[in-house]
């Protein structure tokens, strides 16, 4: 059996960098886990409360929510790290090894532009939120820097996750994709 294990030498080569990032971006995904398993629970609470209770709930569907969001965000580095977004390979394996290389460093570098400038935007609507004490028109009234937090956070995991594919696929340490080196 095969198992992620298997791959993370091949990708980090013994770099501390690339190893030490792996290691942050696999915490990422054992949080992300815990939140949507938390949300679970919650949501069980919630069913519980209101079909065998018959009372009303103030907090579980907003923190459901905010749970799943903040979830997918926090796994955004550890779906990256084990090649888990959704890819079609068909094209760039009919390419040459060279020109696969050049398409994964220009997917990489587009990834990084976009996801900087979210992780930017996100960190700004962030601060308003803070800034302001912008608080949710619910009952509950959570503070909403609280879970606009996850945003920059996330995307910056995320940016950094993709910086070292950048260095993995460069340094030839990433052999995703038949573009590193083949030793």
């Amino acid at each position: 059996m095969s198992g992620h294990g298997d791959t993370s030498i091949d990708r980090d080569g013994g770099n501390l960098f690339l190893i030490v990032v792996g290691k942050i971006s696999m915490i990422c995904g054992w949080i992300a886990a815990a939140m949507i398993i938390s949300s679970v629970a919650v949501t069980c609470q919630m069913i519980f409360v209101r079909s065998i209770l018959n009372e009303s709930t103030t907090w579980q569907t907003e923190l459901v929510v905010y749970l799943m969001i903040n979830a997918t965000l926090f796994g955004l580095s550890y779906v990256q790290r084990l090649r888990g977004h959704v890819n079609v390979d068909l094209v760039p394996m009919m390419l040459p090894i060279g020109a696969r290389r050049i398409l994964a460093l220009i997917v990489i570098l587009s990834t990084i532009a976009i996801i900087t400038i979210m992780a930017i935007y996100g960190y700004e609507q962030w601060h308003e939120a803070f800034s302001r004490n912008w608080k949710s028109d619910t009952v509950w009234a959570v503070r909403l820097w609280i879970p606009y937090l996850a945003v920059p956070i996330g995307f910056c995991l995320f940016l950094l996750q993709l910086l070292a594919d950048l260095y993995a696929t460069l340094a030839g340490i990433d052999r995703s994709y038949g573009v590193g080196s083949t030793s």
